[in-house]
This record gives C-alpha cells, sequence and structure tokens, in this order.
C-alpha cells in the first residue's frame, strides 16, 4: 500500500519553490490527457498509438477524414500538437524536426530586407544560423542585451520584424524581462513578432505567451521530452494569422518530426512535472555547493540570491531549471581536467535529459561564435556547463567535489602548484546536514 505523503515532502516542495510564481493550475493533467482522448481511436486505446502510415484514404477526390498525407499531418503529431498547446497556454502549436527547424520555419515568415534583433547571449546554432545563413539571403541580424530595456529599444529600426530573446540565456544564464521587452518591442510596432526560446525553461516553468511574447518555441530535444532520445522542435502560438503562416511553412519546407519522435516526446511530457522538481532540487544543491566552494571563481544559477535577476525569475517563472554554469578557478587546464575527472557526469552537448551533463562552451557548444564575441559575453576557457540531471542529489553532488580535486591535483603535478592558494597542511572536508552543505578545513 502507498504511503501518504509526509508533512516533510510539503515543507521542502514549499521551501524550494519559495517567492517564485505558482505553479500553472492543472499542469499534470493535462500534459497526460489532453490530445490522448481515447474516443478519437477506434480500437479505444488509452495510449495513442503510433501511426506510421505516410497517406491516407479517401472517401473520394479531396474528401479526407483529416489527414491527406504525413508531412501535412499525422494523428500521432496531432496528439503531441494538442498536448503541448494546452501546456503553454496556446491555442495552437506544430512540431518541427529539431529546434533549428523550428528557427528557420519562423524566420521564413520574413523576406529581404526584414530585421531580426536577437538576444547577443543565445544558443551557438541559432548565433550561427542568424550570422552565417539568414545574414546570407538578405535579412538584416543585430544584437543586443535585451536584459536590458533600453538596449533592446536602441537596436528596434523600422524594418526590424522580428525580435528574438532566450531566457535564461545560453551559457551564461542571463534573464530577460519577457513582459518589459514584449512592451518595449509592440509599442514600437504592433506587428513585430516576439519569440522566446524557453528550452532550457519547458512549459512547466514559464509561459512567453502568457507574458507578451508572440510565439514560444523550443528545441524539444531537451526538457520537454527529456530523455535524450528525440531531436525534435516546438512552436506554440495563440494568434490565427501566425498559425496559418507557420503551419503552411511547416509543410511546404517539410521539416516534420517522424511518427515515433512524436510518440516518445509525447510520452516524456507525462512526466515532466515531476522531472522539472526534481531538476530544480538537485540543481539548487550542486549550485549551493559549488558557490561555497573556494576552487570555483563564480556560479552562475538564477535561482540562488547571488543571481542578477534571481528576483525577475521568482517574479516570471515558476521554478528552475537544472542548468548551471560556473568559472572554476585557473585556467584552461583546470577546466580541462575538471571535465576529465567526473565520473558520474557525461562530458556531452545537449542538455534536459534524465541524466547530468558537463561541456565545455568555449570548445563544444558555443565554438562556432567568434573567439571575440565569446569574450565579451563572458564565455571564456574557464566556463563550464552543467546539466544536472535526476541522480541522488548527493552523488551529484560528490561527483563535481571529486572532479574539482582531480582537477588540482592534475595541474598540481604537472605544473607544481594548484593555482588555489591553498594553505600547506590543509585539506577541504566536506559536512552534510539535511539541508545545507557546510564546507570546513581541518588540519592533515
Amino acid at each position: 500500500m502507498s504511503q501518504p505523503i509526509s508533512a516533510s515532502h510539503h515543507a521542502d516542495r514549499t521551501d524550494l519553490f519559495a517567492g517564485f510564481r505558482t505553479v500553472f493550475k492543472s499542469f499534470a493533467t493535462d500534459a497526460i490527457h489532453v490530445g490522448q482522448e481515447p474516443e478519437q481511436w477506434k480500437s479505444m486505446a488509452v495510449v495513442p498509438p503510433i501511426s506510421l502510415s505516410t497517406t491516407f484514404k479517401q472517401d473520394g477526390p479531396g474528401k479526407h477524414a483529416g489527414f491527406e498525407y504525413s508531412r501535412s499531418g499525422n494523428p500521432t503529431r496531432n496528439c503531441l500538437e494538442k498536448a503541448v498547446a494546452a501546456l503553454d497556454g496556446a491555442k495552437y502549436c506544430l512540431a518541427l524536426a529539431s529546434g533549428l527547424a523550428a528557427t528557420v520555419t519562423i524566420t521564413h515568415m520574413l523576406k529581404a530586407g526584414d530585421g531580426i534583433v536577437c538576444m547577443d547571449d543565445v544558443y551557438g546554432g541559432t548565433n550561427r544560423y542568424f550570422q552565417r545563413i539568414a545574414a546570407q539571403v538578405g535579412l538584416e541580424v543585430s544584437f543586443a542585451d535585451c536584459t536590458k530595456p533600453e538596449c533592446l529599444k536602441a537596436t528596434l529600426k523600422p524594418n526590424t520584424k522580428l525580435v528574438w530573446i532566450e531566457t535564461p540565456t545560453n551559457p551564461t544564464m542571463k534573464v530577460v524581462d519577457i513582459r518589459a521587452c514584449s512592451d518595449i518591442v509592440h509599442e514600437h510596432n504592433k506587428d513585430i513578432v516576439v519569440v522566446v526560446d524557453n528550452t532550457f525553461m519547458s512549459s512547466y516553468f514559464q509561459r512567453p505567451l502568457a507574458l507578451g511574447a508572440d510565439i514560444c518555441m523550443y528545441s524539444a530535444t531537451k526538457y520537454m521530452n527529456g530523455h535524450s532520445d528525440v531531436v525534435m522542435g516546438l512552436v506554440s502560438v495563440n494568434r490565427d494569422d501566425l498559425y496559418e503562416r507557420l503551419k503552411f511553412l511547416q509543410n511546404a519546407l517539410g521539416g516534420v518530426p517522424s511518427p515515433f519522435d512524436c510518440y516518445l516526446c509525447n510520452r516524456g511530457l507525462k512526466t515532466l512535472h515531476l522531472r522539472m522538481e526534481r531538476h530544480f532540487k538537485n540543481a539548487l544543491a550542486a549550485a549551493k555547493f559549488l558557490e561555497a566552494d573556494p576552487r570555483v571563481e563564480r556560479v552562475i544559477f538564477p535561482g540562488l540570491p547571488s543571481h542578477p535577476q534571481h528576483e525577475l525569475m521568482k517574479r516570471q517563472c515558476t521554478g528552475c531549471p537544472g542548468m548551471i554554469t560556473f568559472y572554476i578557478k585557473g585556467k584552461l587546464e583546470h577546466a580541462s581536467a575538471f571535465l576529465k575527472g567526473l565520473k558520474m557526469f557525461a562530458v556531452a552537448e545537449s542538455l534536459g535529459g534524465y541524466e547530468s551533463l558537463a561541456e565545455h562552451p568555449a570548445i563544444m557548444t558555443h565554438a562556432s561564435v567568434p573567439e571575440q564575441e565569446r569574450k565579451a559575453l563572458g564565455i571564456s576557457d574557464t566556463l563550464i556547463r552543467l546539466s544536472v540531471g535526476l541522480e541522488d542529489e548527493e552523488d551529484v553532488i560528490q561527483d563535481l567535489d571529486q572532479a574539482l580535486a582531480a582537477a588540482v591535483s592534475s595541474v598540481c603535478n604537472t605544473s607544481g602548484h594548484d593555482g588555489f592558494h591553498t594553505k600547506p597542511g590543509m585539506r577541504l572536508r566536506l559536512m552534510k546536514n539535511p539541508h545545507v552543505w557546510i564546507r570546513k578545513t581541518t588540519r592533515i
């Protein structure tokens, strides 16, 4: 027999989410039931079946029952799109073959000579697309620090048609005020489309459309699917005109996901609320640990009071994802040794899966960003990005601790000193109470 949830469980959850926006009503119920109605299938299947057929029989020429050809529409994809629309508080959702396929589809609404304003600190693939492809086909791309509304306002031009915001940003975790930016853009010109890349947050922690954005998009490869086994993009909108334009482009450009991938992502949504809460819990514990560690220069995690936009994060979101970036003390050698020393964390690109990942943005995800731009954004050789997974909290922290120790030891062995100014005869010892990691020094 299942045991009742303890009072301490409620207290722990209340403490974790204190000050954040209230969780969206019926989120878990919608994730499980919207678009999944058994009545839509002759078999009355409770779990939507995978419809692999590429074509569908018509009663007569042009007389179909809702589906013609799987690029144009598919029953399995339809289930996913309905579910995501509900979770985003949107009227419509469209599934694409990848996050970048979603980006390309959105920008195909523009024509040569139109202007795009993009957040300066974005996913490396987004930066690469805007600088090396969009600009080459006649789109005028400008970059601005959208955490400063006045910078965004100054960058808007008469030909601006689209503003691209990512929050929190990848990889430096800046938080953008979606409401303030949307208001500024729409006051300048109500026809400018505001897009928010919501990949880091998922629909459980943030709803951009409710904050004034026109389009909410995702690389669903990350948290929305959550199992590192699907590559997919999602686009949600409320406006009928935007939906019709994007639906046409989805079919015309053809960047659609397979029915099997749609099935997997749809299944991932059922545990999204549970996964995101665990990601937040583990990441907060890891961030506190790193922030107190003398081997770490600086930790950037919006769930920490030390984050410059911590209060904005609480006003705008219902929680924080499992993403942490930090600067390790030392040089590139220390960062490399840390990554090599990890045992449970996998050194890999991507994020948002159940497993913990670590990567070096300057060499990996943001290598395509020109070096001078990387430096200006703070993407240095000592910056490390973590995607904290769903493992046991103690194991997450233990792996980070031993990898930091390995970094010190490795560099010390090759250079003769560790670079951290630790006193001779001292070592670091971790002690843990039920809620806080405490660091003490003890003589050896």
